[in-house]
């Protein structure tokens, strides 16, 4: 299970989340007007902090992960190579043309597509099977607000929801939208599904000032991967 923090923007971010155990490091880039939002030159120089924070230690290094609302292959692809990462988000409504593009130049990437829900509702539904055909490697259920926000809105998705878009497709997928370690009890479903991949967090991981907490972190990964340890023993 793969746990995955969004928006780091400082060295000292990284090296926090990197310790606490992260695999998936999310930094912005090509967010307009996002609080994490990155530019180039910071984005690549964090995204080598992400490879080289841990790499004293008997673990995998934390990998970093572009999350962009970015919708031009050209670039998205130029942000990829400068800053040599692997894991591309889409984080943003680019359509399966854009998917396409990017897997023709970068087939090694892993392309994460978010889908946006609403309530119950998913508006990107119908194009699942354009996303899948055009190369997605793992999908992203993320929670907006009913005033159309995207991303870190800290509301929760319901399982049931999650469930359902989860049978609409055949890829692995990932959950975001309030994840926490209180929460987990709540998504014994979702956790139990066999493409269940694992967490997108961000507002969990973080304190009242919005700076991110490396107990809130570790708790958050020892209830999902604990569970989901159990779940496989079982």
């Amino acid at each position: 299970m793969l746990l995955k923090v969004c928006g780091a923007t400082s060295r000292d971010d990284v090296a926090l989340l990197d310790a606490a155990g992260v695999d998936l490091i999310g930094l912005w880039h090509g967010v307009p007007g996002g609080p994490a939002d990155l530019p180039l030159d910071r984005f690549a120089a964090l995204a080598g902090a992400c490879r080289t924070a841990g790499a004293d230690a008997a673990r995998p290094v934390a990998e970093p992960m572009l999350v962009t609302f970015l919708r031009d292959p050209a670039a998205i692809l130029d942000a990829a190579r400068t800053a040599d990462v692997r894991w591309l988000q889409l984080h943003g409504y680019q359509p399966p043309g854009v998917v396409a593009a990017l897997k023709r130049e970068r087939p090694d990437a892993t392309v994460v597509k978010v889908l946006h829900v609403t309530g119950d509702a998913c508006v990107e539904r119908l194009l699942l099977p354009s996303y899948e055909r055009a190369g997605t490697d793992v999908f992203l259920f993320d929670a907006t607000s009913a005033e159309g926000r995207v991303g870190s809105t800290g509301r929760s998705l319901d399982p049931d929801v999650v469930l359902g878009l989860a049978e609409a497709t055949g890829q692995p997928f990932l959950v975001a939208g309030g994840i926490s370690a209180a929460n987990r009890s709540r998504y014994e479903k979702v956790a139990a599904h066999p493409r269940f991949t694992g967490v997108d967090v961000d507002t969990a991981a973080r304190d009242a000032t919005g700076a991110f907490r490396a107990d809130s972190v570790r708790s958050i990964r020892q209830h999902w991967r604990a569970a989901a340890d159990t779940e496989e023993v079982a």
